[in-house]
């Protein structure tokens, strides 16, 4: 009697746990909702790219990771075109950071932007409003060929595009 109690207990737990990472995961990552999507660059070469699409996501971005892969980065959406400023505080590798117009156009680039090591952290932005942008391992930029007015081709997830919706955002 006790060892089938001990059981049902076990197995009980095993199911309120199990629920709970499956809920846990569902919330970060909810149904449907990928969380990398393919870049594509002039030449064929492309990028994994994992996206940053709310505020908490934006702000978070690269920090605290000790390294980013040559077929790595984060692609940053916006809800509105804007001078998108960007600073390294918290993070821990040097970058290229390259802003794009609506057209998925490039229309600034910031090459091998180091971590910041002092406050107050310098801003990097562009002198044109941006819609989104792409942060990549330092020296990609120049190992890809990328340059002002290349422009990249991206699908973006459904559910990336219903957010904005109410914004009209050719997305």
């Amino acid at each position: 009697m006790m060892r089938s109690d001990g059981f049902r207990a076990a197995l009980g737990f095993g199911a309120f746990m199990l629920f709970f990472i499956v809920a846990g995961h569902a919330d970060c990552q909810a149904p449907g909702r990928d969380r990398f999507i393919k870049v594509l660059f002039p030449g064929g070469r492309s990028v994994t790219a994992e996206l940053a699409v709310t505020d908490d996501e934006r702000a978070r971005g690269l920090m605290f990771r000790d390294n980013v892969l040559p077929g790595q980065g984060m692609l940053f959406v916006f809800e509105e075109e804007d001078l998108h400023a960007f600073w390294m505080k918290n993070t821990l590798v040097s970058l290229d950071i390259l802003w794009l117009g609506r057209d998925r156009r490039i229309i600034h680039i910031a090459r091998n932007v180091p971590p910041c090591t002092a406050e107050p952290c310098p801003s990097y932005g562009p002198e044109t409003p941006a819609l989104f942008v792409l942060e990549l391992k330092a020296g990609q930029a120049d190992i890809l060929g990328l340059k002002l007015q290349d422009r990249l081709e991206f699908v973006l997830p459904s559910w990336v595009r219903s957010l904005f919706k109410r914004s009209q955002r050719p997305y």
